[in-house]
């Protein structure tokens, strides 16, 4: 499987695949903050 393979050396490391996968992860984590703070408003919260 694709996952579990070494990494190659020969293969060239690429700054656009590195910036793309820091920006997934920002992407993700804002994600998961708006979700877990929609959460907290709607149970803890408790607007009228």
């Amino acid at each position: 499987m694709y996952f579990f393979r070494k990494k190659d050396p020969n293969r060239p490391t690429s700054f656009n695949l590195r910036v793309m996968h820091i920006i997934n992860a920002i992407a993700i984590s804002v994600f998961l903050l708006g979700i877990i703070w929609k959460l907290i408003s709607w149970f803890i919260l408790k607007h009228k």
